[in-house]
């Protein structure tokens, strides 16, 4: 049994398919179908079932990918030792990080670390929703990630930036007060909100404080929102850092019971580390997010 061999399943677990897994390993398709049907010589099993509609896992198959992504953790972990006794003279930092982090905060950081430390290349790993994110470091595919607040145990987390959520009506909208009130949202129906599970806080605040306010969480992407809130609409609520950039014309208010997200580096407890990501871990603890975050 080849390492290949193992990668190879791996990846065409993930992706459903052999053409995409072979462009994410940089092999030709024949090259992964051919260790797939090694592997599966060698195990005697069939590990997928082959469709006009990509590769699935057989059950043996399933249960072998478990064992298949921890051999890969522990030759993960392998090089990490090794890579203890390099020192900083290279080395690769992997961050998991949502759309709005990813795109307004972390390109400062990482051009500031990569000013002291050019010879350690970081890659940023956009994902969808915070439990991606997650899940992320529990495969071992990232190193770092960044979340929500509160999480689990099984990570150890420092605060990096509160988000705040703010409540986006249209260029026209009539607001008879500096600070609105459900109502004044309650004006456009529905409201957009951000989808679940990376809006599971704000769906809970408007159950729990507003339970008369018709929204809806049909839209995926933020800028969308926001486009739909400039041309008149919809109303919506979003985190401060997702809705920018906010055209000058949409008018932005607090919400009438203030809410934030808190949002936290990750890693896992019991991982370990290169030189190259504990060094990264302190220039983020030390990054003035906030002030980033609030500046125009």
């Amino acid at each position: 049994m080849k390492l290949s061999q193992i990668r190879a399943l791996v990846a065409v677990a993930e992706y459903g398919n052999f053409s995409e897994a072979a462009s994410e390993l940089q092999l030709s398709q024949p090259a992964i179908s051919h260790a797939i049907a090694t592997l599966e010589e060698e195990l005697g099993v069939s590990l997928f079932a082959r469709g006009r509609y990509g590769a699935v896992l057989t059950p043996a198959g399933e249960r072998i990918l478990d064992h298949a992504r921890q051999a890969l953790q522990h030759l993960e972990m392998l090089q990490a030792e090794a890579n203890l006794h390099k020192g900083l003279h290279g080395g690769h930092v992997r961050i998991a990080s949502f759309r709005s982090v990813a795109t307004h905060l972390l390109p400062q950081a990482i051009a500031k670390f990569h000013h002291q430390f050019p010879e350690i290349a970081v890659t940023l790993i956009e994902r969808v929703d915070y439990l991606d994110i997650e899940n992320c470091l529990r495969e071992g595919r990232a190193d770092i990630g960044v979340t929500y607040l509160p999480t689990s145990d099984e990570f150890e987390t420092w605060e990096i930036l509160r988000d705040e959520y703010v409540a986006l009506l249209p260029p026209y909208a009539q607001v008879n007060s500096p600070q609105i009130v459900w109502k004044d949202l309650a004006a456009y129906a529905p409201v957009s909100l951000m989808c679940l599970p990376c809006g599971r806080i704000l769906h809970n605040h408007i159950k729990n404080t507003a339970p008369f306010l018709n929204t809806a969480s049909d839209i995926q992407e933020d800028s969308t929102i926001v486009s739909m809130v400039n041309q008149g609409l919809r109303a919506a609520i979003l985190p401060r850092l997702a809705a920018i950039p906010i055209p000058p014309k949409v008018q932005v208010y607090s919400l009438p019971e203030p809410l934030e997200r808190v949002i936290a580096v990750a890693i896992l407890s019991n991982a370990l580390h290169t030189p190259a990501v504990f060094r990264f871990l302190e220039m983020l603890k030390k990054f003035d997010f906030q002030t980033l975050a609030q500046s125009p």
